[in-house]
């Protein structure tokens, strides 16, 4: 995560720092100028100046440290600089400086502050290069942030300033951008260019084969020939251009339709029947019930000798576990579960699931983005609760945040006490007792029951302004208001079928299978992006960045060929459940 972070320091810095330094307005000021000495020589001559050459110098300093990759000693300087009392440009240079230094610590809403300096109204004085450099940070903190549109709007901006290697690696970074916006946010502006962006990524968000995709995109090349992807096509779309389009005819439906998982698996085969109708593809579909398979070996003879392409399942674990432990398999195979954490799998078999681990990394990533850096978990005992636990804190700690504290949920008469040793509430003599305070929030995994005791008990424990993260599982799905109530201000992660009852598909399945109103909802959910998944796995696997808007989240694939959800957010909020809109993180 942190290269992506990272700030664009070498476009053509070096060309920049050359060229900063202007003739400048009587009331502008000047750049810092090109170092030609050590920063330790440039500070050197600093504490020696005066005020304003000493202001210069140590711009040049930080600049140049930081630019050597030593952002500690970057900040260092930066912060013997008062830049209240710089000339205009040179406050545009700082504030520059600060916010590439915010990014390189991984912090973007504090580099999009800095980017709000008032002096930054005359930014269209400075030299090129100066306003190019300021323009991307502001576009690399929009993207750090997750403003993908507003990181796109200051891309266009800036492309015809640009030339060469740095040309090219804006233009790949404006689809970058575009393609990860879901359809609903692809819709014209005023910038034609940026217009012009967003309707290619509609044109192939749309399109359902990748035959179709392909005709999308020559289309809109005959539709838009001066536009600049028409003239230079994204290397993504370029090979998205020369994969072969060979339709799916014929899938294997590997489903127990006995025993503790029938429901789920007829859940998940209503989604996927539900979703091949809605699309009307030519694509036939034969159901095997793996209850009364003899041998995974007999199916695939079976399923190999009947023409099938693809199948889809298995969904139990053990099943899934066998066939991540072979060399190869015959047929392509889309599992609906996961196998072992580490287990290598056969290149044939990819692996598809609800996992709760994204949930949880989920969690990770919206916190971090929210600015909160030290955590306190709660999750359930036993190995699916550590398994949560342990992805949320991979996660965090990668960004760089903190895991202060976790426990184990216990039972409800247990659990004041145990908030109360993870908080550390105190009391102090008459005075009203408070909690740690190097805690920012609480990442939370629950059952919708045991989530209902802990809101009221933070409230009880004197913590009733922690914020609370939660996984979906506390979710009940019941338009319970005082159930809800129990939950108010908790913000958790869900699957955009449960968020919008406006789906079409929902609706359609909800009128033939009520149950699906609930928290089985997900399952047809994800029987349904089971069915979107199946045409593109070649897609996906060519181009690894893509990201497919599913009703069970945003999918994508991983080095292992395991299918990973990004999810969007809600909070309860006076006993209703409301989508978030700034979500996801």
């Amino acid at each position: 995560m942190m290269a992506r972070l990272r700030p664009f320091f070498f476009l053509c810095i070096a060309a920049v720092l050359s060229a900063c330094a202007s003739s400048p307005s009587s009331t502008l000021g000047e750049l810092p100028r090109t170092p030609q000495a050590s920063t330790q020589q440039l500070l050197k001559e600093a504490d020696a100046s005066n005020p304003a050459e000493a202001a210069l110098l140590r711009l040049s300093a930080a600049d140049q440290s930081l630019q050597q990759g030593n952002s500690a000693q970057a900040t260092k300087i930066l912060e013997q600089v008062d830049i209240a009392q710089l000339m205009p440009a040179q406050q545009m240079f700082a504030k520059t400086l600060e916010a590439e230094l915010a990014l390189a610590n991984n912090q973007p809403q504090r580099a999009l502050q800095a980017l709000q300096h008032p002096a930054f109204e005359r930014l269209a004085e400075l030299p090129v290069e100066q306003q190019l450099r300021t323009q991307l940070a502001r576009a690399q903190a929009f993207s750090a942030n997750d403003q993908p549109l507003e990181a796109a709007r200051e891309r266009t901006f800036i492309a015809p300033l640009l030339s060469g290697e740095a040309a090219k690696q804006n233009h790949e970074a404006i689809w970058a951008l575009v393609s990860s916006l879901p359809i609903e946010q692809l819709q014209p502006t005023t910038d034609a260019d940026l217009s012009g962006w967003l309707s290619l990524a509609a044109a192939v968000k749309q399109a359902g084969t990748i035959g179709q995709q392909q005709r999308a995109i020559d289309s809109w090349i005959q539709q838009n020939p001066n536009h600049p992807a028409a003239r230079a096509l994204p290397e993504p779309l370029v090979k998205l251009r020369e994969l072969a389009d060979k339709p799916l005819s014929h899938v294997a439906l590997l489903l127990p339709m006995d025993g503790p998982l029938a429901s789920v698996a007829r859940a998940l085969r209503d989604g996927f029947l539900a979703a091949h109708l809605a699309a009307r593809q030519d694509l036939k579909i034969e159901l095997f019930d793996s209850t009364r398979l003899t041998s995974l070996d007999d199916f695939y003879r079976q399923a190999a000798a009947s023409g099938v392409e693809l199948v889809v399942g298995p969904l139990d674990k053990d099943m899934v576990r066998q066939l991540a432990s072979r060399d190869q398999l015959p047929i392509t195979t889309l599992a609906l579960n996961y196998s072992d954490a580490g287990q290598k799998a056969p290149p044939q078999l990819f692996q598809f699931g609800l996992a709760a681990e994204d949930e949880a990394r989920e969690v990770a990533r919206r916190a971090w983005a929210d600015g909160h850096r030290r955590a306190v978990a709660l999750t359930p005992r036993g190995d699916w609760g550590n398994r949560v636990f342990q992805a949320f804190r991979e996660q965090w700690q990668e960004q760089g945040g903190t895991v202060v504290a976790a426990e184990s949920l216990a039972e409800p008469v247990e659990l004041a006490n145990q908030i109360a040793d993870l908080l550390q509430v105190r009391s102090h003599g008459d005075a009203q007792p408070s909690r740690r305070q190097d805690v920012d929030f609480l990442f939370l995994a629950a059952t919708p029951q045991q989530a209902q005791q802990v809101r009221p008990t933070l409230i009880f424990q004197y913590a009733g302004d922690l914020p609370v993260y939660a996984t979906s599982h506390l979710h009940a799905a019941t338009d319970n208001r005082t159930q809800y109530l129990d939950l108010e201000g908790i913000r958790f992660t869900e699957t955009p079928w449960l968020l919008d009852a406006q789906l079409p598909l929902r609706q359609e399945i909800e009128r033939k299978w009520p149950q699906a109103r609930g928290s089985l909802g997900r399952l047809y959910a994800m029987g349904a992006d089971a069915y979107l998944l199946a045409p593109r796995l070649n897609q996906l696997l060519a181009l690894p960045d893509t990201r497919l808007d599913g009703l069970s989240g945003t999918l994508g694939i991983t080095p292992e060929r395991r299918i990973e959800r990004q999810l969007p957010w809600a909070v309860f909020h006076d006993g209703e459940v409301q989508p978030l809109a700034d979500a996801p993180y």
